[in-house]
């Protein structure tokens, strides 16, 4: 293949790359709505919610029915469900709790209104998000740098750091310090996250450090490719994983990106509850990443060990 070819070539796989990437994260945006959405509905006419709720889309919402609003806000405490329609006492009533998602909050309140037909519902925002960050939109700008630092540290060390204990080194100091810088930024300077500065800083670090361990040499292009054009744009960091297509949500939530979103918040906001699936999925990618890195050591001095010599034949006299 001349120069000329090549290179065309590699043009023509850039423009399938943008184009991959437009779908990625275009594609999500232009789809969020409700799929099987977790809420509650409570009072006296709580069935009759329920069935226009299910009349008017019936894969929309996860619907538990819930004695009074004091159960609907414990079950919401709990990270067990987005929000809640209460009834009765006039207008229904609305909680919703913005820190599990601002964009799941408006439309829990808009379906409120269109059911009572009153302009503005009641709304009570039983776990408000962030008073500096009130639309989410700091919170969804913090995935794409954690996954962008981690893509760059792992191509690095990979490329520079052939031994396994100098590359195992630099993805903890990585993973350390980034960690607690990152964390430095948004939470004590940008405020956009409240809680332990240090149980926040651990995720981060954990989210970037799984990240860059599994940028292995066999797989840089297939790693960055998969938690850039897949974990960011469904990590559901400016939404939800039940609001985007099925089942890219599910499959956000399985990847370092989505993980990490889902693990924040439930550290930030509601004391932890929810926190030990996103944890073990966190573990486990950079459990994974370590052990690719032993393999590749371990096949990198297979293959550099020098072969004994063999031994010389008599020849007879």
């Amino acid at each position: 293949m001349t120069i000329t070819r090549r290179a065309v070539a590699l043009g023509l796989a850039a423009t399938a790359i943008q184009a991959l990437m437009l779908i990625a994260f275009a594609w999500p945006a232009v789809n969020i709505s409700p799929r099987d959405l977790p809420i509650a509905v409570a009072g006296p006419a709580s069935a009759q919610v329920a069935q226009q709720l299910r009349q008017r889309d019936p894969d929309a919402f996860e619907i538990t029915t819930v004695a009074d609003a004091e159960e609907a806000r414990s079950a919401m405490v709990d990270n067990e469900i987005y929000g809640a329609i209460v009834t009765g006492n006039g207008a229904p009533q609305v909680l919703v709790a913005s820190a599990a998602s601002p964009a799941v909050a408006q439309q829990l309140t808009a379906v409120a209104q269109q059911l009572s037909g009153v302009a503005a519902a009641p709304v009570h925002d039983v776990i408000a998000i962030d008073p500096d960050d009130q639309r989410g939109a700091g919170f969804g700008s913090m995935v794409l740098p954690l996954v962008m630092s981690g893509m760059a540290a792992g191509v690095l060390l990979t490329l520079l750091i052939p031994a396994f204990g100098a590359r195992f080194a630099g993805l903890a100091a990585f993973g350390i310090a980034g960690g607690l810088l990152s964390t430095l930024i948004f939470h004590t300077w940008l405020s956009i996250l409240p809680g332990s500065y240090l149980e926040l800083a651990a995720i981060a670090g954990l989210a970037s450090f799984s990240v860059a361990a599994v940028i292995g040499r066999p797989g840089i292009g297939i790693g960055a490719l998969a938690m850039l054009l897949i974990g960011n744009p469904f990590s559901a960091a400016t939404s939800a994983p039940e609001l985007l297509p099925q089942p890219w949500g599910t499959i956000g939530q399985a990847l370092p990106p989505g993980a990490a979103a889902s693990l924040l918040r439930s550290v930030a906001y509601f004391d932890g509850a929810g926190a030990i699936a996103p944890l073990a999925v966190l573990l486990a990618w950079a459990a994974g990443g370590v052990a690719l890195l032993g393999v590749g050591a371990l096949r990198s001095r297979q293959t550099s060990a020098p072969t004994a010599a063999p031994e010389p034949v008599a020849v007879p006299a």
